[in-house]
């Protein structure tokens, strides 16, 4: 059942692990002649679990020039670490029933009634001998008039086989079954689909925003506990209940547990169920660890929270970081199938996918367009990184996930944004907190800075709190209390931006602030650490305004007397976060 890696010649690249270079004598020397004394520094000790690009930038300290010049030495020098084996691709069985089982037998149970945008569960009461989660293909095609849509289907454990459709509009749906297995091949059912009052999934709309299907603007206000279903039933309910008092609307977690600092324990369920010996079944899943899952998407969803579910990342002691090509498709495809029909599920492919040394570019494309071929409903797809920032021009990915620490993400902002032609989320750039480590150290004036800088810009920003616990429950992994400076300022500026008569756009105004907001409607002006006692502000040619000041740290908003035109000369109090706003006015309105 495994098959072992092609005996083409491997050569070092990027994503080769560090160590596997510094085991080649005439890998190593070269590192040694362009990095003395460096080599064997702790630093770089502690770095050889990190793939060559990192390590060359992270444990090395060169400069990009530096290391793209070494990485092409590199790339003509073998690697003669041992290469990997992996699991095989496993087949369905054709000959999972016998011949005298008539097709189309299965038990089907349906809804009395659906309603467009929540999910439909079409369950077939079929075999359970073998292993169905690999023996048994099953997916359906849902038609409506000329419209049709074919939807996966997956094995729910105990002969219960499961296909999850999302009506995105209002009729008689009728479907039809396709499996490889006999009795669950042709079942046919109709389905009755009113209108209903369901919000719908977000999808990218305006090139660089959000839409839900009838056309209301959605604004990511995101923040992250990647870990946070992976603790106890206590701790999970007290995130959610931080999480009804927060400004959230989008949370970024993984399906697969977390292995980093403050991060050692080990979660009572997981993705694939485990063997006695402490192994995995990497060929079925564990149902109960999905539904644990599947409710908790639930309750977000009742909060207003999206769940941005991430599919893969390196921080792991389990082996999920490399499961093999065969595995990671399996998994991908049941996870999509299981839960694309969640109106307010988000994929991302990966946190800092650059880290997954297993993996190259060409891994995830085919991953990536497995997801968009297995979404029926078209969620939003991302992948995120740690240094090499991935192709965000691929067709498969919906916008620009992002992590980025420097002070010019404003800028990078606009740059991306007409790179890729997609909205930018800056899904990483730090966290407010008070840690040993500088992306966990970030003070609420800088989170609340960046958020109004990147906002203004057009793009979008995520959260994380980072606030040492005795315990070790720290939000940004593990969920639980929300303590933050930043919460009721984030809060302020979603108020802000919500009483906008359309999308924030980049607006270029001043060369010393950052603006934004709807040409000739309603403009943002902020100065971010800038301390100005007054602005001379011209009023766009054609538009009457009614001018606010808005001090973005206190969270007050004084309006100035009268409309006005042409250029106004606007007082200010001479302190760090203001802003200021301009409203545009009737013209018959004084």
């Amino acid at each position: 059942m495994t098959r072992t890696a092609s005996h083409t010649r491997r050569v070092l690249d990027e994503f080769t692990v560090a160590s596997d270079a510094l085991a080649n004598p005439e890998a190593r020397a070269l590192l040694r002649a362009e990095a003395p004394g460096l080599l064997d520094s702790p630093q770089a000790e502690q770095f050889t679990a990190f793939p060559l690009g990192g390590f060359l930038r992270f444990a090395l300290g060169l400069s990009a020039e530096a290391a793209g010049r070494v990485l092409a030495a590199l790339g003509e020098i073998e690697n003669t670490a041992p290469p990997r084996s992996e699991p095989a691709a496993i087949e369905p069985d054709r000959d999972y029933e016998d011949h005298s089982v008539p097709r189309g037998s299965a038990g089907l149970d349906l809804p009395t009634s659906g309603e467009v945008h929540r999910m439909c569960e079409v369950t077939l009461t079929g075999p359970s001998h073998g292993n169905p989660f690999v023996d048994v293909e099953l997916a359906a095609e849902f038609r409506l008039g000329k419209r049709s849509l074919t939807v996966g289907g997956f094995y729910d454990g105990d002969g219960r086989y499961c296909v999850r459709f999302l009506p995105p509009e209002a009729g008689r749906w009728r479907f039809t079954t396709e499996s490889t297995t006999r009795s669950l091949d042709g079942v046919t059912g109709i389905l009755e689909v009113g209108s209903g009052n369901a919000r719908g999934p977000v999808r990218v709309a305006d090139t660089f925003h959000f839409a839900t299907p009838d056309g209301a603007p959605y604004r990511p206000v995101g923040t992250t506990a990647y870990a946070w279903t992976h603790q106890s039933e206590e701790l999970q309910d007290r995130t959610l209940r931080a999480l009804a008092r927060a400004p959230f609307n989008k949370l970024r977690m993984c399906l697969f547990p977390k292995h980093y600092l403050y991060n050692s324990n080990e979660p009572d369920r997981f993705v694939f169920p485990r063997n006695p010996d402490g192994s995995f079944d990497l060929e079925r899943f564990d149902v109960r660890y999905f539904a644990a899952i599947e409710q908790r998407i639930a309750q977000l969803a009742d909060l207003g929270v999206e769940a941005e579910l991430i599919l893969f990342h390196p921080y792991d002691r389990w082996g999920f970081a490399d499961l093999g090509k065969a595995v990671d498709d399996r998994y991908v495809r049941y996870v999509v199938r299981r839960l694309a029909a969640l109106p307010t599920v988000w994929w991302s492919m990966a946190n800092e996918y650059d880290l997954l040394t297993a993996k190259r570019p060409e891994d995830w494309n085919r991953l990536g367009f497995l997801v968009r071929k297995e979404d029926h409903v078209g969620h939003p797809v991302s992948i995120h990184n740690w240094i090499r920032v991935f192709d965000q021009s691929e067709p498969w990915l919906t916008h620009a996930s992002i992590q980025r620490g420097g002070d010019d993400l404003a800028g990078k902002v606009d740059e991306w944004r007409l790179r890729w032609n997609k909205p930018v989320l800056i899904d990483e750039f730090g966290y407010e907190g008070d840690l040993d480590q500088a992306w966990g150290n970030r003070t609420a004036e800088e989170v609340v800075r960046r958020f109004w800088e990147v906002t203004l810009r057009g793009g979008y920003l995520t959260h994380g709190e980072t606030f040492w616990s005795e315990d070790e429950v720290i939000f940004w992994s593990k969920g639980g209390d929300l303590r933050g400076e930043s919460l009721p300022r984030i809060a302020f500026l979603k108020r802000v931006v919500a009483e906008s008569p359309g999308r924030i756009d980049p607006i270029r105004t001043d060369w010393d602030a950052v603006s934004g907001g709807v040409e000739g409607r309603y403009l943002l002006l902020y100065f971010g650490t800038g301390r100005p006692r007054f602005r001379n502000v011209s009023v766009p040619g054609g538009m009457r305004a009614r001018i606010d000041v808005l001090d973005t740290w206190n969270m007050t908003i004084d309006e100035l007397p009268g409309v006005h035109e042409g250029t106004v000369r606007v007082e200010l109090p001479a302190r760090p976060y203001m802003a200021i706003r301009l409203r545009a006015e009737a013209a018959d309105d004084e």
